[in-house]
């Protein structure tokens, strides 16, 4: 059984506000569609930038996989990444989050 959805506005809101709580500062970088966007999140380490891509596994279940790969990326491998996503969803959100150790500010499931 698949878990309840959030709206993506609701849920981009609930992430900024741990991070910000928990001492790693978030802003939105792209706004998206706020009922169904999908949401890319990326992480501004001390090596460079992770960005974790949102996905469901087969159960349902809310998973974040990292999109650039297992390593920091540079700003220009970051920012190409995110313009392809958005040409191919324009609904996307984007959001980014100061995380010197390149880990989410938020729970999350990583795969």
């Amino acid at each position: 059984m698949s878990e309840p959805r959030i709206k993506a506005g609701i849920w981009v809101s609930m992430a900024l506000r741990m991070g910000n709580a928990g001492g790693r500062f978030g802003a939105v970088i792209r706004k998206g569609d706020p009922d169904a966007g999908g949401v890319l999140v990326v992480l501004r380490g001390r090596e460079g930038l992770s960005v974790l891509s949102q996905l469901r596994s087969a159960e349902g279940e809310l998973a974040w996989m990292r999109a650039t790969g297992p390593g920091p990326v540079d700003d220009a491998t970051a920012d190409a990444y995110i313009a392809r996503q958005v040409k191919f969803d324009p609904d996307l959100w984007v959001i980014e989050f100061e995380a010197p150790d390149l880990l989410p500010p938020f729970e999350a499931k990583l795969v």
